[in-house]
């Protein structure tokens, strides 16, 4: 991974990639009346067949150094990433405000859908394994996410940004070597 300094005009410091990735192992939570700054949204955006940008909230998971979410295939950003896997995913926490680009893709081992699985369901979202073992299945989901089954999908990071929103301050590019 290579990092560039884009604060360094300020006499900033640049902003270490395990400092964002230790605050993104612990308690992101989207509860409903949770508020506040720790209550997070996560925006996805995909794009358009027009290579139009369409960006749209999302359930994300920060599970195992990877972001995850889940949607219908047939949802627009579903048709969009099986066209073109390209995308972005930002969010803001206190500490910072994060854009990740990268590629996502569609993951069907059985047992990684069942590991996040568990994970949403350990974050309030009571999900499960459908009959298939590939995709998910719950009494509800996000409008956004279309009618079961919701495959999960995995980014893969090619460069992220981030803007520290406490002091010290900073912003630092981070660029993925694949």
């Amino acid at each position: 991974m290579r990092s560039h300094n884009l604060a360094g005009l300020y006499d900033l410091p640049s902003v270490e990639w395990s400092t964002v990735t230790d605050r993104l192992s612990r308690d992101l939570t989207q509860a409903p009346g949770s508020g506040g700054p720790d209550r997070h949204t996560c925006w996805l955006t995909t794009l358009d067949a027009d290579g139009a940008p369409h960006t749209t909230g999302i359930g994300a998971e920060w599970l195992d150094g990877s972001w995850w979410f889940e949607t219908g295939r047939g949802t627009r950003k579903g048709r969009n990433l099986d066209r073109d896997p390209r995308c972005s995913l930002a969010l803001a926490v206190q500490e910072f405000d994060l854009v990740v680009h990268g590629t996502a893709e569609v993951v069907t081992d059985p047992a990684t859908v069942a590991r996040l699985a568990e994970a949403w369901a350990a974050g309030g979202w009571p999900c499960r394994v459908d009959e298939s073992g590939t995709a998910l299945t719950a009494d509800f989901s996000a409008p956004s996410a279309g009618r079961p089954p919701w495959h999960v999908y995995r980014i893969t990071p090619v460069s992220a940004v981030v803007l520290a929103t406490v002091e010290p301050g900073g912003a630092t590019r981070f660029d993925f070597e694949g």
